[in-house]
């Protein structure tokens, strides 16, 4: 079965943000649409903003006029589901419950023709559920769209147990067809991006709570040294606390309460006093109107310390010493030591984090002037590394090693001592659910990539950066993790095959 012809006629229930985007995509795709919404008025109040924004986006030169006046002309108000008779595609976008959607699949399938196809919007309901009191199942699938629908490439395409194939294929080539990105899943808690993304947010979410950094600085390190587009907080504030609360509770819930999809409890006393984000006008930040902009906590200036000397040949290094030769500060190089340091700054010795506090290693080296540096997405690029100080390190040592960083470029955003600091414990979080994943057989590794890449905006594909970073590395971090906060960092067979075997994650 290939994409529906455009003259087939395209239903869409629910006229809330989701329904009408989808809607005008379809729309714009030429086909006629038909929308729905149980509340009076509301599928025509969504056409007049569907047409009022196609004819914002033509005078602005970004959409044909002709093929925006032809889009607007194609929407129509269905008053009933009666209305949605002679339908080839209904696509459901109501409110995110299983009651609720049976029921609406129950009453079209006693309406639409028995070849009309079906399918839900569902971010996180599995599709086999949806369809399991249907007496034709195997024409529902997933069409999970991302939002906001007409700018946002990526639509998983889900099959549930009973899914035809030829159902999911036409699903995909119609979405193809429609100017968008498919990606194939199989029907699991959250599918791809719902849950291979909830690391992204708890890991920093239970940085915050152990006090580690504030919201400014978190999202600051995540966008200036990881290369995410946007940090955790700012990220939760434009999505809705509640919203992203409630489906990390949704995804934790169907995974039977395994620990690493546990919900954050600071998450949810922003959610019980009503600080959802932007669309209140508070969350993590403040969005009100006179609000100061959040502001992340960096280093004052140092000076930089008279003896520097670079160690090794690593990623970190060479990019410490490309930047330091570039604005003429003179060093020392050597080659890699026994115990793996980056650099040296007067007394102060720098490593790249391991998954260990900077305590515990400078208690296993007998090195008390510890300081572990962040992952940096690309250090040669970053304008921004997270330093973290042992304990036992001497307020000197600790001055020595920022005035190395700022002389070669870096804000220093100084945190609290925590194992695996912020980007690299949530970048094998990120890659130990990618890599379950797709063990799992939920979707290839290559849709996997894809998916994060578009779906959520990552820098890298997680199975990508793992194979940048290197298995190894991946999994002795997850295990010191695992051994100071428990089995969350427990990595995942299919990480732990790519250690044994020496092969890239993707062959494992």
């Amino acid at each position: 079965m290939a994409a529906l012809d455009p003259s087939t006629i395209v239903a869409v229930v629910g006229a809330g943000t989701m329904g009408a985007g989808i809607a005008q995509v379809a729309a714009l795709a030429g086909h006629p649409v038909r929308l729905h919404d149980a509340r009076p008025g509301a599928a025509a109040q969504a056409i007049a903003g569907i047409q009022d924004s196609l004819r914002t986006l033509a005078a602005r030169g970004k959409l044909d006029a002709g093929l925006a006046q032809a889009a607007g002309q194609a929407l129509s108000p269905a008053d009933d589901l009666a209305g949605l008779a002679g339908c080839g595609l209904v696509v459901e976008a109501i409110v995110e419950r299983l009651d609720a959607k049976t029921a609406l699949f129950g009453a079209l399938e006693g309406i639409v023709a028995p070849d009309c196809l079906l399918a839900t919007n569902t971010s996180s309901i599995p599709v086999t559920a949806i369809g399991a009191g249907l007496r034709h199942p195997e024409r529902l699938g997933g069409m999970h769209f991302f939002n906001p629908a007409p700018r946002m490439p990526l639509v998983e395409i889900v099959s549930g147990l009973d899914t035809d194939p030829a159902t999911a294929r036409a699903l995909s080539d119609t979405a193809a067809a429609w100017g968008k990105t498919p990606v194939s899943a199989r029907s699991t808690p959250g599918f791809i991006v719902n849950r291979v993304a909830r690391p992204f947010y708890a890991e920093g979410l239970r940085l915050l709570q152990e006090q580690v950094l504030d919201p400014a600085t978190l999202d600051h390190i995540m966008r200036a040294c990881g290369g995410f587009r946007m940090g955790p907080c700012e990220l939760t504030d434009l999505i809705g606390q509640d919203v992203n609360a409630a489906v990390s509770r949704s995804v934790w819930t169907a995974f039977h309460h395994a620990p690493r999809f546990e919900p954050s409890m600071l998450q949810q006393e922003l959610v019980d006093g009503g600080r959802l984000g932007r669309k209140s006008g508070r969350g993590f930040h403040d969005y009100r109107p006179d609000a100061p902009p959040p502001q992340p906590r960096l280093a004052a200036p140092h000076p930089c310390p008279d003896t520097l000397s670079i160690h090794g040949d690593t990623p970190l290094a060479r990019a410490l010493a490309e930047r330091l030769r570039a604005r003429g500060i003179a060093f020392e190089t050597a080659p890699a030591a026994r115990d793996c340091r980056v650099a040296r700054a007067g007394e102060a010795i720098l490593y790249l984090t391991d998954g260990r506090s900077a305590t515990e290693r400078a208690r296993d080296l007998d090195q008390p002037a510890t300081l572990l540096l962040d992952l940096a997405l690309d250090p040669a690029t970053a304008s921004c590394l997270p330093l973290a100080a042992a304990r036992q390190c001497p307020e000197p040592a600790r001055r020595e090693a920022i005035g190395l960083l700022q002389a070669a470029g870096f804000e220093v955003a100084p945190i609290r001592d925590a194992p695996g600091m912020v980007v690299m414990r949530t970048v094998a979080m990120l890659i130990n659910e990618a890599a379950d994943t797709v063990h799992q057989g939920v979707c290839s590794a290559a849709d996997l990539d894809l998916a994060m890449r578009l779906g959520v905006n990552y820098p890298l594909g997680p199975l990508d950066w793992c194979n940048r970073i290197g298995a190894g590395t991946i999994g002795a971090v997850l295990n010191h993790l695992r051994r100071s906060d428990g089995e969350r960092y427990r990595p995942c067979i299919a990480l732990q095959t790519a250690i044994h075997s020496g092969k890239p994650l993707h062959d494992a």
